[in-house]
């Protein structure tokens, strides 16, 4: 298969979504896939039999998950705008405000449909200030109780996002709780709410059972539905980004430029100032890997490998799903990936491929 290639394994997906499957069935939770970590909806019918529909961060997501995934869709966004809130209300179950200022300006509009509000606790877990749902001056949610109380009859649940690559069930247990300190007199007038993502309960080693028993008691207590949003819990280590080597060289270190770019292709690398991941990453060669666009810092990371690379050689970057073809772009005209899903038998399909006239739609 040409490169480079976003490679989905379903063998390797099918383990999280028995996780996910494992923990609605103990907790009474539900599963919502955030659309805004991984949206590629080939494998939709696949996850759909594990989850219970999608999650969104903007009208075209809403419309995405309406369309192609089944069960429910709950409709979230920063800000709607005028002009769209009449769709999104069309292709939604819920619909969540991020502020009582946008409640209020749809409220009559929205009369009739299952509303919710999203509620900025003022912790996360988050490594990076970029991400940090609860940073100074966030504007992501209402924190006050005390303004959010007014506005109780208008909505049904809240939505709260304040775990980011938590990987500790402690540390979700005390923010859980402490979410129950300052709101859960206002939950317990509530039907449901919402958890959000960001929860690594598909790790290795996590204790997937404290968890369940964690939101069932949670969900008892309060008497709501508990509703999880995993994204990358969802699609951890499914994906590969294959890449091919086009030429190399020494400059104080031996370098390998690919036909793939950070920048375009994995652009969460460039703006966390993170490596991509290497498998096996071992032997006595140390190379940088290198995209091939114009930007200087774009590179992959340092490996190692058993042989010095050579143009022609195909690299597999690791765990190559979450924010990446959602967020992948035509910077420097660079080919974008195409996808192809391996089936559970082994079989390889492309799926997609993009080429000129995709690069010039995107462009006027």
């Amino acid at each position: 298969m040409q490169t480079p290639c976003y490679v989905i394994d379903k063998a390797l997906l099918l383990p999280n979504m028995e996780k996910i499957a494992t923990l609605r069935e103990a907790s009474g939770a539900k599963a919502l896939l955030a659309l805004k970590c991984f949206a590629t909806w080939s494998v939709f019918d696949f996850m759909s039999d594990y989850m219970d529909g999608t999650t969104s961060s903007s009208l075209y997501e809403v419309k995405l998950g309406r369309e192609k995934f089944p069960g429910e869709t709950h409709a979230y966004s920063v800000a709607w705008a005028p002009d769209e809130i009449d769709e999104v209300l069309a292709n939604s179950d819920k619909v969540i405000f991020n502020t009582a200022g946008q409640l209020e300006r749809f409220r009559d509009v929205s009369e009739g449909h299952v509303r919710g509000l999203r509620v900025n606790p003022g912790v996360s877990t988050s490594g990076f200030d970029l991400a940090d749902p609860a940073r100074p001056f966030s504007r992501l949610g209402e924190w006050d109780p005390q303004r959010i109380e007014p506005h109780l009859d208008a909505i049904s649940g809240f939505m709260f996002h304040n775990n980011c690559e938590n990987e500790s069930f402690e540390r979700f247990d005390e923010m859980l709780g402490l979410i129950e300190q300052r709101f859960g007199g206002l939950i317990r007038r509530l039907d449901w709410i919402s958890l959000g993502g960001g929860i690594h309960f598909t790790g290795e080693g996590y204790p997937l059972m404290k968890l369940a028993e964690r939101l069932k008691r949670f969900s008892g207590e309060y008497g709501v539905q508990v509703y999880l949003e995993p994204g990358e819990a969802a699609i951890t280590k499914s994906t590969t980004l294959e890449v091919t080597v086009l030429d190399t060289l020494h400059n104080g270190k031996n370098l390998a430029i690919v036909d793939s770019s950070i920048e375009a292709h994995m652009l969460d690398l460039l703006i966390y100032r993170q490596s991509a991941k290497m498998e096996p990453n071992e032997g006595p060669e140390e190379w940088m890997v290198c995209g091939k666009s114009c930007l200087a810092g774009d590179i992959f990371g340092e490996f190692r490998f058993p042989h010095p690379l050579k143009s022609g050689d195909r690299l597999s970057i690791q765990d190559a799903a979450g924010y990446t073809m959602v967020k992948k772009n035509w910077f420097n005209g660079v080919k974008m990936p195409s996808i192809a899903i391996r089936e559970l038998d082994g079989t390889l399909t492309e799926v997609r491929d993009f080429g000129y006239d995709e690069f010039a739609a995107a462009l006027s």
